[in-house]
């Protein structure tokens, strides 16, 4: 059996998660590109995963080949892209080497991806957003057929190189950035791209499905982390603290009602709530989010996919914001003053 050629760009928490279960895939021939101070670790140790949950198990994954180098690899079938979004576009040249007429990209990224505009009708309808691909870069440089949008339900953190803990969430979501067949809910219009990507997830113990609106579980998850994100880096607070202070829910649930409406104006209806929302949230107990987790370990935070994004379809549709604009302003000061964004 031919085995896919799969290669992970970025070995962080999420990253390593992921490759530690597909290395483990009898189907895949998995390869890390990673930075050359993880090179030698990754090669000796391999991808490591250990679980809050007492009942789990660690996962150890040796994947066949770990370089910095992307020449060293050739083309791959899948590249799976695990990085921040605020490196993507100085990424793009590296994964250049690694792309075939039929090699797929699948983003497991936070935020708006550049592409998000492409589904979508009305006055969004391929919008470029200014604040994720100024100069149109990434997407002259890499067609949009060989991307596949992605959204991750997983909290993760890093130990060390190679080696991350899992604190939550199984869940995956694959799906076209243009479904041929229309936005549709129909599973039967899905893309056998999405459905083949999919089951290989399954089958490496992980929670995936295929969507036919992409777009609609990006902006569901981004619903929540738009704010829960920047408002943990400016507190320093866990989840459940910021939930608790009744003006600090106040102001995360005028900041959602300003997206919801976004996303009515842009076909993306949010059904539920905001209090709905934060119940959800609750249930997942006291945790860091990736932003504070980014700032506590003085790296470059996802301001522009998480709200100057957000901003940017606001100003097309005309639904004022004067709550998301503080909270940008707010965390844009604070960022700068660190030198993170």
């Amino acid at each position: 059996m031919k085995k896919l050629k799969i290669c992970i760009v970025g070995c962080g928490a999420i990253g390593t998660w992921l490759g530690a279960h597909l290395a483990n895939s009898p189907q895949v021939e998995l390869s890390c590109i990673v930075r050359s101070n993880a090179v030698s670790d990754i090669k000796h140790s391999g991808l490591r995963v250990d679980f809050e949950s007492a009942h789990a198990t660690s996962v150890i994954g040796h994947p066949v080949f770990v370089t910095k180098d992307p020449q060293d690899l050739g083309t791959q079938d899948w590249i799976i892209v695990a990085i921040k979004a605020t490196g993507l576009a100085s990424l793009i040249s590296e994964l250049l080497p690694l792309i075939g007429e039929h090699t797929s990209i699948w983003t497991a990224m936070n935020g708006v991806p550049w592409w998000f505009t492409k589904g979508l009708t009305g006055a969004v309808s391929d919008h470029s957003f200014k604040s994720i691909d100024p100069m149109g870069f990434i997407e002259n440089s890499i067609p949009l057929k060989h991307w596949v949008g992605g959204v991750v339900h997983a909290s993760c953190s890093l130990k060390g190189l190679g080696h991350a803990l899992h604190h939550f969430g199984k869940g995956l979501i694959v799906g076209e950035p243009v479904n041929k067949f229309g936005n549709t809910e129909n599973a039967e219009l899905l893309s056998p791209r999405s459905q083949e990507f999919t089951k290989l997830l399954c089958s490496v113990g992980f929670e995936a499905k295929a969507s036919s609106h992409i777009q609609k579980d990006i902006w569901y998850k981004l619903w929540g982390n738009m704010t829960m994100n920047p408002i943990s880096a400016l507190t320093g607070a866990t989840t459940d603290k910021i939930l608790d202070d009744p003006l600090v829910n106040a102001f995360i649930t005028q900041i959602m009602l300003e997206a919801k409406s976004i996303g009515q104006a842009i076909g993306l209806p949010i059904e539920q709530s905001p209090e709905d929302r934060h119940a959800v949230t609750r249930k997942l107990g006291a945790f860091k989010t990736s932003m504070l987790q980014d700032l506590e370990n003085l790296r470059p935070v996802e301001l522009d996919v998480l709200l100057n994004a957000v901003l940017e379809l606001a100003t097309c549709v005309n639904v004022p914001t004067p709550f998301t604009n503080a909270l940008m302003g707010l965390s844009r000061v604070q960022m700068q003053e660190l030198g993170l964004y």
